[in-house]
């Protein structure tokens, strides 16, 4: 399952999650319910009756092998959206023992260390088994009519790290 980490509709960070499945024939990418819409995280609701945006995001993570998260980085952390989306699962514990994969793609680097290591604090409280990290730079990959554009090296990484999962 492929988790996006930006609230933004077409952000370079789906644009990302989506191309894999065009690289990667042999596999299946299935995005993630769709974190958007999860209430903001509030210990007192986290009880029935749940919301259905809350279950349906539990239940994807729950059905699913393993986990790709593609961030962003907001003011040197992780963005919201997804503190807020892995709050909801601390106390029901969809992500304990999952393989997780876990990307930054920010525009270049240095961007993207500090989300990376907040995702991980976050994912490593989660008993998440991250088996691997990958910070990616916008001016390294873009797309062209849908399709990624990427050299061979970074492919090659890419493919290394899907394989882990």
């Amino acid at each position: 399952m492929t988790i996006s980490g930006s609230s933004r509709e077409g952000s370079s960070n789906t644009k990302l999650l989506d191309s894999l499945a065009g690289l990667f024939s042999d596999k299946t990418f299935e995005k993630g319910a769709i974190i958007n819409n999860l209430p903001l995280f509030k210990p007192e609701n986290d009880k029935h009756p749940w919301d259905e945006n809350v279950l349906a995001w539990r239940q994807s993570l729950q059905e699913s092998d393993a986990v790709i998260f593609c961030i962003p980085e907001y003011i040197h952390n992780l963005p919201a959206l997804i503190k807020n989306a892995l709050e909801w699962v601390a106390s029901s514990g969809e992500l304990v023992g999952k393989p997780v994969l876990a990307f930054t793609f920010t525009p270049h680097e240095p961007r993207g260390k500090k989300a990376m290591k907040s995702l991980l604090w976050s994912l490593k409280a989660l008993d998440a088994r991250v088996v691997g990290q990958l910070a990616l730079f916008q001016n390294e990959i873009t797309f062209e009519d849908g399709e990624i554009m990427v050299d061979e090296e970074i492919l090659e990484i890419l493919k290394e790290a899907i394989e882990l999962l």
